[in-house]
């Protein structure tokens, strides 16, 4: 007989330290209902009555109680939902889509497909009476956002008509703008530490489109880090990304080097990137990352880690296209 442990192969995913950031989820699926069944639920005159009106609402119904029927699904209080049932005349079948949003640590795409899946079985339901040979299916995830992931998009893609209406939205892009990554570490320069973070800040600005010609190491010293950042500002670099040097420790000075050189500060990235991080650790409050304009070239400054790294393009990925379009005069969104 099978020990409990040995039966145990499941569990909930752990999403305790993952950041809490907007998700959205929209799903789609179809009843084939044929030509007399679909005329009837069209015009809304089936024995059982409206199909359509009562299938969304328990689509409604279907996606807010989606980890009541998936054992593993992470109750989550979702802040809007919306169910629509779409009629394809010419080939006479029932159309539904569900929306899914909310703020959370975990996506909402189960929420969406249930929300599908529970129209396309009350739409059955309504409909059986008048014609027991129906079927329903094609029902698959159009999109999700959020998370560190960002924009996916089914393989399937979507109609113009689809894109109209839910506007999916990928992080902005870095195209082809001139950027450049320093690291500042004493321990690197001196050949006791293999720098990790400047190589994963290239890589996850090339990701974004920037284009990489500066790839630095300076020691943690304030002076030729303020030096080199004047040189950089005066070519056609729009952004600079450092990396340690942010700590309580008395070798680092980054802020200070920045604050050098600033033409003006941008005290809301600093913010948000503690703010943000503390999701992950209560240690972020001690992070003294901050960012400031030398004329319109944006430098930020992040910790010295690969994890901090990692998780601080997460969080400012999604705004540094429109940060460098207002530093060169655009507008605000």
């Amino acid at each position: 007989m099978l020990q409990r442990e040995d039966r145990a192969h499941f569990h909930m995913a752990d999403v305790r330290h993952k950041r809490i950031t907007a998700r959205r989820a929209v799903a789609v699926g179809e009843l084939s209902a044929g030509i007399e069944a679909f005329t009837q639920i069209v015009e809304r005159r089936l024995p059982k009555g409206d199909a359509i009106t009562m299938a969304e609402i328990a689509g409604l119904q279907g996606a807010k109680n989606a980890s009541q029927l998936m054992p593993l699904c992470h109750p989550l209080p979702l802040e809007y939902i919306n169910v629509q049932c779409e009629p394809v005349q010419e080939r006479h079948v029932i159309r539904v889509y569900c929306e899914v949003a909310t703020f959370a640590r975990t996506g909402v795409e189960m929420e969406a497909l249930a929300g599908v899946s529970a129209a396309l079985l009350t739409l059955y339901d309504l409909t059986k009476p008048v014609e027991p040979a129906l079927s329903f299916g094609a029902v698959r995830l159009l999109f999700k956002e959020g998370g560190k992931k960002g924009l996916w998009l089914h393989p399937d893609g979507m109609n113009d008509a689809e894109r109209a209406r839910y506007r999916p939205r990928p992080i902005p892009q870095l195209d082809g703008v001139p950027a450049a990554v320093i690291t500042l570490s004493d321990r690197a320069i001196r050949g006791e530490h293999i720098d990790t973070s400047g190589p994963l800040l290239v890589e996850r600005l090339q990701q974004l489109g920037a284009q990489i010609d500066h790839a630095e190491l300076l020691a943690d010293d304030p002076e030729p880090l303020a030096a080199r950042l004047r040189q950089l500002a005066k070519t056609d670099v729009r952004l600079v990304l450092c990396t340690g040097g942010t700590g309580l420790g008395p070798r680092d000075h980054t802020p200070e080097a920045l604050s050098l050189v600033a033409d003006r500060h941008v005290d809301g990235i600093g913010e948000l990137f503690r703010n943000e991080s503390s999701q992950h650790t209560p240690m972020a409050w001690l992070s003294r990352a901050n960012a400031v304009l030398i004329g319109d070239t944006l430098v930020i400054a992040l910790p010295g880690s690969s994890k901090a790294v990692a998780q601080g393009m997460d969080i400012l990925a999604p705004i540094l296209a429109h940060a460098l379009s207002m530093a060169a005069g655009g507008g605000h969104a």
